[in-house]
């Protein structure tokens, strides 16, 4: 006596069909998600390799090649930090007569004059020295930070100076980036070698 659900047929020599919900529970089973191809769409949108442009504050990595809007961002970087200033100027100048007003005294006035113009003249010194070079001593710089946010009228003046000739730490960034990008050059093609510069080996003596 056989077993019709072993045979595979309903009893009466026609065969068995699956429903419509085995075939779909089958095929979920078996069937896997195609994976998107390496040299799809997935890797357009992939980094080439070597090394990349660092980014500027409010610029990006436009300086690089002088496009998406980079000379508009130099004109607003400029307007921006020469019109701030102006501002600043105008709110220190208020500071001072509050002082002058509180008539405490002639050397109060005198250092709170000195004070600002000596943290000033630091932090334009230190900005502009920043666009042209890494800092040798970074906890210095560190240091420094509070002296930088009293005369932070130095750094607005020394970004509106720099801003009109390039982003403020271009030339730094640029100098850098084409020095990596060349050593990263050459370290591929003495990774990959020249065919014609192999020599070819000795025939060996009998």
């Amino acid at each position: 006596m056989s077993d019709n659900g072993e045979n595979g047929d309903n009893g009466d020599g026609t065969a068995k069909t699956a429903a419509p919900g085995d075939k779909a529970g089958k095929a979920g089973k078996t069937d896997k998600p195609s994976r998107p191809s390496s040299t799809g769409q997935a890797g357009q949108g992939r980094t080439p390799g070597g090394p990349q442009p660092e980014t500027i504050r409010f610029f990006g990595t436009t300086w690089v090649g002088h496009d998406s809007g980079y000379g508009l961002r130099r004109a607003a970087v400029a307007v921006g930090a020469l019109v701030t200033t102006v501002a600043a100027c105008f709110v220190m100048r208020l500071a001072y007569q509050g002082v002058e007003t509180a008539d405490i005294g002639s050397f109060a006035s005198v250092l709170f004059v000195a004070v600002f113009a000596v943290c000033s003249a630091v932090a334009f010194a230190r900005t502009w020295d920043g666009f042209r070079r890494r800092p040798a001593d970074p906890a210095r710089e560190e240091s420094l930070r509070s002296l930088k946010a009293i005369g932070f009228i130095g750094s607005l003046l020394a970004y509106f100076i720099r801003s009109l000739t390039e982003a403020p730490g271009e030339q730094l960034r640029r100098t850098e980036y084409e020095t990596a990008a060349a050593a990263y050059e050459k370290r591929r093609g003495a990774r990959a070698g020249n065919p014609a510069a192999r020599r070819k080996p000795k025939p060996r003596r009998g």
